[in-house]
């Protein structure tokens, strides 16, 4: 069986782990809308991933939906149906990493230190390294910040098999609601495919999450 449009990227990303220039940055001029490799990618907003370099995308290639931990929630559902049903993609890549800020709280300590609890304030504070300045007030929106499950860890913190298990289980809970949505179909001759990973900022290597698998506790 011919390899998948993920597999030559995982091969293209050894190679950007080694040190090798994947991505051309030049205009390659007037392209189709429709992405050249049919693949979607859900990754985090961080300024440590460029996905384009650590996947060897060109521009053209592939759909890249970004936010703050690469959560698969309403938003990134709605591209993805859009992606696949006008824009014939038929392969979904997740992308988690460690050193996630989204490690490092959770929604109820955000939602306090907006407010103006002055312990979330102090333990914000602590996490990041920077005066958290509260705006004192609340709000319905967002409804949450999709924290990931687990106790909290330092922000930044080296990763460790505890908050590898953390990242692991957000990725398998993205690919859950992926691929139980009922407009995103996995069987048939329109389904798709969904792999999830978890890039090493350090090493700039993806390690893949296998699926099922468990999704997590609140403790």
């Amino acid at each position: 069986m011919a390899a998948s449009m993920t597999d030559q990227f995982l091969a293209n990303n050894k190679r950007y782990a080694a040190g090798e220039a994947v991505h051309g940055s030049a205009h390659p001029g007037r392209q189709r809308i429709q992405p050249a490799r049919r693949v979607a990618v859900v990754a985090c907003m961080d300024a440590r991933l460029d996905v384009e370099d650590l996947l060897g995308l060109q521009t053209g290639d592939a759909h890249i939906i970004r936010n703050a931990g690469g959560v698969v929630g309403d938003d990134a559902i709605r591209c993805l149906v859009i992606s696949h049903h006008l824009l014939d993609t038929n392969e979904i890549i997740l992308i988690h990493h460690t050193r996630c800020g989204m490690l490092a709280f959770t929604d109820d300590l955000l939602k306090a230190g907006l407010e103006g609890d002055p312990g979330a304030e102090k333990l914000l504070g602590q996490a990041t390294g920077r005066a958290f300045k509260s705006c004192g007030s609340c709000s319905a929106t967002p409804s949450a910040f999709h924290a990931f499950r687990g106790a909290i860890e330092p922000l930044d913190a080296a990763p460790d098999a505890r908050s590898m298990e953390r990242l692991s289980w957000d990725v398998r809970r993205g690919m859950s609601s992926i691929l139980n949505h009922p407009w995103i179909p996995t069987r048939g001759p329109d389904a798709v495919t969904v792999r999830g990973f978890v890039y090493d900022v350090d090493t700039g290597r993806l390690e893949e999450v296998s699926y099922p698998g468990p999704m997590g506790s609140i403790g």
